[in-house]
């Protein structure tokens, strides 16, 4: 089919699904290519996540780009409203001139690093708190966490009495699992904070906060000290941050529930509920 344009140019139009003159559909050849830089800036949302509030030169830095580079992945996210600029206290060197951004990841750069499963385990976990009572709800999320207490007890424990290095070992362990997380000294004190750039069940807490109580009483039984939770990401905090002391010596690591495994593989089970 042709037309005119307001100009009098001859323009073809064809109709979808007809083929042009050599045989191809124009609407096939007229499909987005894919985006040349989906993957790297995934991998920089992917880093903000893990380690940020972070600067462009930092991410640059670790990612062996150009700063240059950098900033316009950065602006290309931001303008997607997943990373935005974090407003609080550094915690680093004092410099002169004006102060470098620093990125973190928004609740929508959140919903892009996860596959959208929540609507599905909210109405799960409604309906299991209609039918069985919210102390059902408590166990569930107990049995989730033994599950992850016992993966990770083995290289926890192989990381000896130094707490530090155990919420490190703890922490790699996490990343591998998708949590984005890392271990951080906290300057002028004697602890190190465990901060999570990531959390597959964030929407499902914030509705069953349950969740992050029974990972935060992981974190203790693993690590042998006695932890506090400083923001989790399901409560519109940036990261999930717990923080650790480590001028105590910890006791022996313990799966989820208080049970003190015989071997790093056999998990204690999880009490019912009494009759």
């Amino acid at each position: 089919m042709r037309a005119r344009r307001d100009e009098g140019e001859v323009v073809d139009m064809a109709l979808p699904g007809t083929l042009d003159p050599r045989g191809t559909r124009p609407d096939a050849v007229t499909a987005q290519a894919p985006d040349p830089d989906a993957g790297t800036r995934r991998r920089v949302l992917d880093l903000v996540a893990s380690v940020g509030p972070v600067t462009a030169a930092e991410l640059a830095a670790r990612l062996e780009l150009t700063t240059a580079g950098i900033r316009r992945h950065l602006a290309h996210l931001e303008s997607q409203e997943q990373i935005g600029v974090h407003e609080g206290l550094t915690g680093g060197p004092t410099r002169r001139g004006r102060p470098a951004r620093r990125y973190v990841v928004t609740h929508q750069g959140q919903d892009a690093l996860a596959h959208r499963y929540s609507e599905l385990a909210t109405q799960a976990l409604r309906f299991l708190t209609e039918t069985a009572g919210e102390e059902a709800v408590a166990r569930f999320a107990q049995r989730r966490v033994l599950d992850l207490a016992s993966r990770h007890l083995p290289a926890v424990t192989a990381a000896g009495e130094d707490v530090a290095a155990r919420t490190q070992a703890l922490a790699t362990g996490l990343s591998a699992d998708g949590y984005a997380a890392t271990a951080r000294p906290v300057p002028g004190a004697t602890a190190v904070q465990l901060c999570q750039g990531h959390c597959p069940v964030q929407d499902v807490a914030h509705e069953f906060p349950q969740l992050c109580e029974a990972e935060a009483r992981a974190f203790s039984d693993l690590l042998g000290v006695h932890v506090q939770r400083l923001a989790t990401l399901a409560g519109g905090g940036h990261v999930c941050t717990t923080n650790i002391p480590t001028g105590i010596a910890p006791s022996r690591p313990v799966v989820a529930g208080g049970a003190q495994p015989q071997t790093p593989t056999s998990p204690a089970p999880v009490e019912g509920p009494t009759a």
